[in-house]
């Protein structure tokens, strides 16, 4: 393990039974107060965006605004949320998917993006991948292409990795830590 790996590890705290009981919830809110930690995290997260060679930074509601927002300014791109249906004024470009149980959409300002944008999706944790994988698609309908995905924390035995590798279309998808 890293030096930022342990840093980052050290600074989220496992919360039980929630949401729900049988749920291990992993908080980022102390990383998040904790200035070291929460710029090691930033520093990473841009260094990925100028590897991707990304053109503007999308962020998955609500905590991806939360780290998506700082990650572009560090690495002078633009910012654009992705946010749940409804949220967001004037016109939209919507993509609903399923969840577990139901379903949802999310939506992007369609006028936010162009052709040339390369895009980097960041989020903090990616589980299932249902998210991300319909933010892929909003993005592509846009009209942009996915330069990467990447996430503070990967749930691996939830398996979202190997539902996104086929809609990356080899964009790579990075993970801080991985638990």
């Amino acid at each position: 393990m890293t030096d930022i790996q342990e840093l980052l590890l050290s600074r989220i705290r496992d919360v039980a039974d929630y949401p729900e009981p049988g749920v291990m919830f992993k908080d980022i809110t102390p990383l998040l107060a904790d200035p070291a930690a929460f710029t090691a995290l930033t520093d990473a997260l841009a260094e990925i965006a100028e590897r991707t060679g990304a053109t503007k930074v999308v962020g998955l509601e609500a905590r991806g605004f939360i780290l998506g927002a700082p990650v572009a300014v560090r690495a002078g791109l633009g910012f654009v949320p992705v946010r749940k249906a409804g949220k967001l004024p004037g016109a939209t470009l919507g993509q609903a998917y399923d969840l577990e149980y139901g379903s949802a959409e999310i939506e992007i300002h369609a006028e936010d993006l162009s052709g040339d944008d390369r895009i980097l999706i960041v989020d903090d944790v990616l589980a299932t991948g249902g998210t991300a994988e319909a933010a892929i698609q909003l993005i592509r309908r846009a009209g942009a292409q996915v330069s990467g995905l990447a996430v503070l924390m990967e749930l691996g035995f939830l398996a979202g990795r190997t539902r996104l590798e086929p809609a990356l279309d080899g964009a790579p998808l990075e993970a801080l830590l991985v638990v």
